[in-house]
């Protein structure tokens, strides 16, 4: 079974989720040590159908750049997830073709489900 996490080593956030899960057969990508490369983009897009779920709208730099003024195309997601780490929306955890985005109470939940499914089976 493939199971993976897209973090950010600084982000108090992820490191408190983590915390919580039991992550020893996961493996962990902290995203500006290795930023996204294409083809890992390019899976989490496959299941998503779509750059713009994967795109963190509260990081500073998508006001700072003025993104947020702009009407973007889901080639400009792709280009700016590519281009800039922070615009990850995170953590991604990528378990056996599921994927969970970012670091919402419902999110984290499913995610426990999860993984409590994985651990009896």
């Amino acid at each position: 079974m493939r199971k993976v996490v897209y973090y950010l080593s600084t982000c108090d956030t992820c490191k408190k989720i983590m915390a919580q899960l039991d992550l020893h057969d996961f493996t962990k990508i902290d995203i500006k040590n290795a930023p996204l490369t294409e083809p890992q983009l390019l899976e989490l897009y496959v299941i998503t159908e779509s750059y713009e779920d994967l795109f963190n709208k509260r990081a500073i730099k998508f006001r700072s750049l003025g993104l947020n003024q702009q009407n973007l195309t889901e080639n400009d997601f792709k280009k700016h997830l590519l281009e800039e780490y922070t615009f990850l929306k995170r953590p991604v955890f990528l378990i056996n073709g599921q994927i969970y985005i970012g670091n919402s109470k419902s999110t984290v939940e499913q995610l426990k489900k999860r993984l409590g499914k994985d651990e009896k089976n």
